[in-house]
């Protein structure tokens, strides 16, 4: 099967497969250890390939033609212990994350999913 790219983000997000990114603010943004995300999601040498190119300005433009705008997280944290502890590992190997939020992409609302075009 052939999955568009939000439905295949959407996927990674619900595996305990990747630990490069996970839901934050209570499942209304994507957080991507941008260092970590290369080599799981883009560097991957055992097929399948999961998105069709792989470098990260290519995942990035991705995510804004699908209607994801960047945010900054400064000193709102994760309520849930989980992410606040993906944040914190994060945070502490120095790595860069990059939070992302479009309205139609929500782990409470899965059927919002439905209006993730890309522009």
């Amino acid at each position: 099967l052939s999955f568009s790219f939000h439905e295949k983000l959407w996927k990674m997000l619900e595996s305990d497969q990747f630990r490069s990114v996970w839901w934050s603010n209570g499942g209304k943004c994507v957080a991507i250890n941008k260092e970590l995300f290369k080599e799981e999601a883009l560097d991957r040498e055992e097929p399948p390939q999961i998105f069709a190119k792989n470098s990260m300005k290519h995942f990035l433009q991705q995510m804004k033609l699908y209607g994801f705008s960047e945010i900054q997280q400064d000193s709102q944290r994760s309520a849930s212990l989980a992410e606040f502890l993906a944040e914190e590992e994060a945070f502490s190997a120095h790595s860069q994350v990059l939070y992302y939020y479009s309205p139609s992409f929500n782990r409470e609302h899965p059927h919002l999913l439905e209006r993730c075009k890309r522009k």
